[in-house]
């Protein structure tokens, strides 16, 4: 059993707090079927977040947003198939979270029905009642900060966020509100390296970086990414780990083995 699982060998909120109090980096992939599961449970990643980017990167759409509630659910309740240890997170989609009503009902959703452990939503300026609501509930919350793929055609497309100095404060100021409102994580993507440290610096929950540098708590990457099957050119952040492996297994193994030593990420997959 790994020392940072917990006594029944499955990784849990209290098992990440650890390692981010002790300094050991998280290891997260997304997946969004039993038989990848299985194979990121082998290798010991710590948490698998089934991700809307199964719109992307496996039904082949140009974003996430139209991403419904009924196939989160389907995605999950197959990546729960085949976890033994690692926690299992899964992304709230596009519109799923409107109200504080809707989000409660849809994460419900997402725990009864998809086997979640903890549910993942982007952060916008109703979220913090959200997370708090949720909080209140017992359901529990990651939140999403910095490049928000659901807002995409607000953001005006696919861009680093943060880089000046009213968005950056902004998002420390976030961070720590989200904290005080009860998120039980947080997930920076696309944020410059010294702000994400920052950030990470100022809050006692684990975070978890998408480009976002190595002086986050946790790195997690697209798993059709690494392995160099997904559609489409390949994000700056994400490295390609399948050239250098002999099989999916080892190529995901390599990939926890960085993260956990600290080779992954190095500046060449980060912003400044």
């Amino acid at each position: 059993m790994s020392a940072h699982s917990s006594s029944s060998g499955r990784v849990t909120l209290t098992s990440l707090h650890k390692m981010k109090a002790t300094g050991q980096p998280i290891a997260c992939l997304t997946a969004y079927d039993a038989a990848f599961a299985m194979v990121l449970d082998a290798a010991e990643v710590d948490v698998v977040l089934v991700g809307d980017s199964v719109g992307m990167v496996v039904q082949g759409r140009e974003t996430t947003i139209s991403v419904s509630m009924d196939e989160m659910i389907y995605h999950s309740q197959m990546v729960r198939r085949g976890l033994r240890r690692a926690m299992l997170m899964v992304d709230m989609p596009f519109m799923s979270y409107g109200t504080a009503d809707d989000a409660l009902a849809n994460a419900a959703r997402l725990m009864k029905e998809g086997d979640a452990e903890i549910v993942k939503l982007e952060w916008g300026a109703m979220q913090l009642d959200m997370a708090h609501r949720l909080n209140e509930c017992g359901i529990p919350v990651c939140a999403h900060l910095g490049l928000t793929p659901q807002s995409v055609h607000k953001l005006g497309g696919y861009r680093v966020q943060g880089r000046d100095h009213p968005t950056a404060q902004k998002m420390r100021e976030d961070a720590q509100r989200l904290e005080q409102a009860g998120a039980d994580m947080l997930l920076l993507e696309c944020v410059p390296t010294a702000l994400a440290q920052e950030i990470t610096q100022s809050v006692s929950i684990p975070v978890i970086g998408i480009g976002a540098g190595a002086g986050v708590d946790g790195q997690i990457l697209v798993l059709y990414d690494i392995l160099d099957i997904a559609p489409g050119k390949r994000t700056r952040f994400s490295k390609n780990y399948i050239q250098s492996s002999d099989s999916i297994h080892q190529a995901v193994e390599h990939y926890v083995e960085q993260v956990r030593s600290g080779a992954f990420p190095t500046a060449e997959y980060a912003f400044d």
